[in-house]
């Protein structure tokens, strides 16, 4: 059995820590057993190692994601990463022509998929191996996994039962009902219905053959031109609602879907994260707090608050899920991302005049990480490093660094650093138009930029 982990979307509800480039599954608020905080991904990805899922799973995201994914997971973790977003429909098709033209997967081969943040316990994994049996006994086109639903939710699809067998241990499924309204939802909750856990499962000859009939490529390099044009809908939209013949697991474990606020802090050990006081008579308050400055939270009820560089968010828990409407329209560069070599925050941007920008950041290189060996065309840079060491190259030389060095780096410098402890310096960006697409790599290993520079000096 084939696994494909969908890696996607920009957790709006968990603004301000999630953002475009940090998506909910990357926030680490959860504390595992050895009480070290971890991501909703981190999570599921020890999971799927337990459960001897992880060497067939495969990562489907997008391109603002994979700095983030080698960050959190390593930087061997077999990815697929999509030309632009376009919802889980696209992203499953491309994964699954994917298996079949480059990695040669049969077509009789059952590929199922999930989300990469459901909070679940192990035993939901190894429930997955069951779907590939359902499958084959059933020869239905799809097999899912639902649980039963604890309130009438328009977030989740509905799983409504029909056929039912005590032979098997799989339903017949009546039909597919995604995301209806709270009163739809209690009418279907009424026939049994069960909420679905966002998991799939399908021999791969029936999404290869689904493919076919709508005219789209079968072949990886040309679906990969054409992504554009592919319908930016859900699958479950796309194709479960429109499946002939349906089947699904009932699963009777834990399992939740923390996309809000309210959801996220139930399942935090901890009232508090980052810097600040919570006084004792706040009663199911939670303060987050990734900014520098203290937070006092006093005499609150039911409250979540949230600080990062991105923005503040007070809010009571239940009505938590309206920030995402409230930010809708509203674009904003993400102020903290993680990369592949450590983070960086921006702390400042200033629009001198209509020629010249000025923006701060605060950069973290990790140990034996470095950054590419890269210039600039419209900016110069000024580093002062604050802690640790490094290597510093700069048009063909690499030079020693310590905490109180400033570097100069004027346009069109060839330059790129190595951290040897872990590196945090401050950047200022001066020039005419600061963007992150404003970048030429010419070396991204730090064995190359060696190699290329013919001095070193001690």
């Amino acid at each position: 059995m084939e696994l494909i982990l969908l890696s996607g979307g920009s957790g709006k509800r968990l603004w301000p820590l999630s953002n475009d480039s940090r998506s909910k599954q990357f926030l680490k608020v959860l504390e595992n057993k050895n009480g070290e905080m971890e991501s909703m991904v981190q999570r599921v990805w020890k999971q799927l190692d337990r459960a001897g899922l992880q060497s067939s799973t495969l990562i489907a995201t997008s391109k603002t994601q994979v700095d983030m994914i080698h960050n959190q997971l390593g930087p061997h973790v077999p990815l697929l990463i999509e030309p632009e977003r376009r919802d889980t429909f696209s992203a499953i098709a491309l994964a699954a022509v994917y298996l079949y033209c480059v990695k040669g997967v049969g077509l009789q081969e059952v590929v199922g998929v999930l989300p990469v943040d459901p909070f679940v316990e192990d035993c939901f994994f190894h429930r997955l191996g069951h779907l590939k049996e359902a499958l084959r006994s059933s020869q239905a086109d799809l097999a899912l996994i639902g649980v039963e639903p604890t309130y009438p939710s328009s977030k989740y699809g509905y799983i409504v039962p029909g056929k039912v067998s005590n032979q098997e241990e799989y339903i017949e499924v009546s039909y597919f009902k995604e995301k209806p309204s709270e009163l739809k939802a209690a009418e279907l909750i009424a026939k049994h219905a069960l909420w679905n856990t966002g998991v799939f499962a399908f021999k791969l000859e029936y999404l290869i053959s689904l493919l076919e009939e709508r005219g789209l490529p079968i072949q990886y390099e040309e679906l990969h031109k054409q992504y554009s044009s592919l319908p930016k809908k859900s699958f479950d939209y796309e194709v479960v609602e429109k499946a002939d013949k349906v089947v699904a697991l009932p699963y009777n474990g834990f399992w939740k879907d923390l996309g809000t606020w309210n959801t996220l802090t139930e399942e935090m050990r901890t009232n508090q994260i980052g810097d600040g006081v919570v006084s004792d008579d706040c009663k199911n308050t939670h303060l987050v707090n990734e900014l520098g400055i203290p937070v006092t939270v006093v005499g609150v009820r039911n409250v979540i608050i949230a600080a990062s560089p991105d923005g503040i968010l007070i809010s009571d828990k239940n009505e938590s899920p309206r920030v995402k409407g409230l930010l809708e329209g509203i674009q904003r560069r993400p102020m903290y991302e993680e990369r592949r070599w450590g983070w960086y925050r921006v702390l400042d941007y200033t629009k001198v005049d209509e020629e010249l920008e000025v923006l701060t950041k605060r950069i973290c290189v990790t140990a034996n990480e470095n950054l590419s060996y890269q210039k600039h065309m419209a900016r110069s840079e000024v580093w002062t490093i604050i802690k640790g060491l490094g290597e510093f190259a700069l048009n063909g030389i690499i030079y020693p660094v310590k905490a109180g060095d400033v570097l100069h780096i004027p346009v069109g410098s060839e330059h790129g650093i190595k951290a040897i402890t872990d590196l945090e310096f401050i950047e200022v960006q001066s020039g005419t138009h600061l963007v992150e697409e404003d970048i030429c790599r010419i070396y991204m290993g730090w064995n190359e930029v060696v190699q290329y520079c013919n001095k070193v000096v001690s």
